[in-house]
């Protein structure tokens, strides 16, 4: 079933992604600068994600209900999909630019880390049956993660590299013309839709995997009481 959400989701993505297209393209870049409003916005949104990952953990360590759990577990395994599609819009971006398609670039190998630990946190979700044992340790991980948002925002300040400064995100006024910073945004605001959408129906996936999962094993199920029909004679 469709809900409201969804299609919001779908249609202001599709609004920005126009957007994206319309504006002018970059004066030194071009139009292969437009890959930033797919590459940013994956970013700020894995930002996002593994920042709620660790506030739905510290409200079920506060209030032992499992939904927070559902909603910390749907909203990391979305967030690892942005950092995945940040690094990989990252590497399409840089192979034009850098003239590769990787390098160890203290930004990139701190996101790549991050998108492994996070891999880490989901497998460790899966590990457990009980799903009390389960938030319970997922809680923890996912607060003692979150660490790395820092260091990966804060790289290319701390240390010299090849990517770029921040040109939002940073002391004094955004360094970017206004028609992009507004497409950018747009981007920004049309991906923070999507990810709500993506975590209700991921985290309402979770419910039912967990109702499915504490099923009694001697529940009725549909067909038990129909039993084959008896051999009448001895048949050749």
């Amino acid at each position: 079933m469709i809900k409201p959400l969804d299609i919001a989701a779908g249609s202001v993505l599709f609004t920005a992604l126009v957007l994206g297209l319309l504006v002018p393209p970059d004066a030194v870049q071009g139009d292969l600068q437009r890959i930033m409003y797919v590459h940013v916005p994956s970013a700020w949104l894995a930002y996002l994600s593994f920042g709620l990952t660790l506030v739905f953990g510290v409200a079920y360590l506060r209030t032992r209900r499992i939904r927070w759990d559902h909603l910390a577990g749907a909203s990391a395994e979305v967030g690892v999909v942005f950092t995945g599609l940040a690094l990989v819009t990252g590497s399409i971006w840089g192979k034009p630019v850098w003239g590769v398609w990787w390098t160890w670039d203290a930004r990139l190998v701190l996101t790549a880390v991050m998108f492994f630990v996070y891999l880490g946190y989901l497998a460790l979700r899966r590990a457990f049956e009980d799903p009390e044992v389960r938030a319970r340790r997922a809680a923890v991980y996912g607060i003692v993660a979150v660490a790395q948002i820092p260091l990966v925002h804060f790289s290319v300040v701390w240390w010299r590299g090849l990517h770029q400064p921040p040109t939002v995100l940073r002391p004094g006024d955004p360094q970017i013309d206004g028609p992009l910073l507004a497409a950018l945004l747009a981007a920004v605001f049309a991906f923070t839709v999507v990810y709500a959408a993506l975590v209700s129906r991921r985290a309402e996936v979770g419910r039912l995997e967990d109702r499915a999962a504490t099923r009694p094993a001697d529940g009725a199920v549909a067909g038990d009481g129909i039993s084959a029909p008896p051999i009448v004679g001895g048949g050749r």
